[in-house]
């Protein structure tokens, strides 16, 4: 299985960093070669910080501790190895890689606290929002959706801080998905989103990132990128909810 690079992970896992993590992970990626030379006693006294800093970063980067950072990233400098990466199986996989448990059961839990719940997404990325609701009124728990944009928007003036805005946009750069964003972040709405895992508009506004990896793909005029990432992370939530509430 491929492991995921070190930039990867900083992306995914960004919400739990501190100001003393960030110095470090500069430092890291702008040193590979003499970082992995580098025992967590003398990283830590560059720092001014304690071995456990070092070792409870690794841990928030999704790490075994730091004898797995420094392992995986000699083995980033020393790997070249090429792969597929428009496969669906390459997809999936990446997706899989990119599940965040801690950030699904947040997320599951607000969704079932929530007064009112509300998805939201264009052309394709419709149809999985439809299936959400459906998915969620399995369990009971009531949400909606609609395609309309003036729907939505007075939806959303009807939403406060106790409720959950759902959005899925593969790019994060949809323009509707994208007001409807900031509408709800001027109202204190909590905004949940799904994307491509890149960074994106719409992330910066999200409360919650969720993310999946589907990069676009065109052939001949069409949009032909494939979606079952999203429905791998869609699949994730839904048995969490499921299973849980």
């Amino acid at each position: 299985m491929r492991i995921m690079h070190f930039e990867e992970r900083i992306h995914k896992f960004e919400y739990k960093l501190n100001d003393t993590d960030d110095q470090i992970i500069e430092y890291i990626l702008q040193n590979k070669s003499e970082f992995v030379t580098k025992s967590i006693q003398s990283l830590a006294a560059a720092f001014y910080t304690v071995p456990n800093t070092i070792t409870r970063l690794s841990k928030k980067l999704g790490y075994d501790g730091f004898s797995h950072l420094k392992n995986s990233i000699k083995d980033e400098i020393d790997t070249s190895s090429v792969v597929n990466e428009e496969s669906s199986y390459y997809l999936i996989q990446k997706t899989f890689e990119l599940l965040d448990m801690e950030q699904i059961e947040k997320i599951t839990k607000l969704i079932h606290d929530a007064k009112h719940v509300l998805f939201f997404g264009v052309g394709d990325s419709a149809d999985f929002c439809e299936m959400m609701v459906r998915n969620l009124r399995v369990a009971g728990k009531g949400a909606e959706f609609s395609i309309h944009r003036h729907e939505v928007l007075h939806r959303i003036e009807e939403m406060n801080k106790q409720d959950v805005l759902f959005l899925i946009s593969l790019s994060g750069e949809t323009e509707q998905v994208l007001e409807m964003a900031e509408q709800a972040k001027q109202r204190g709405i909590t905004i949940v989103s799904l994307t491509h895992f890149s960074r994106n508009s719409l992330e910066k506004l999200a409360s919650f990132n969720l993310y999946c990896y589907s990069p676009k793909k065109v052939m001949n005029g069409y949009n032909i990128t494939d979606k079952t990432p999203l429905m791998v992370v869609l699949q994730a939530i839904s048995q969490f909810y499921w299973d849980h509430f």
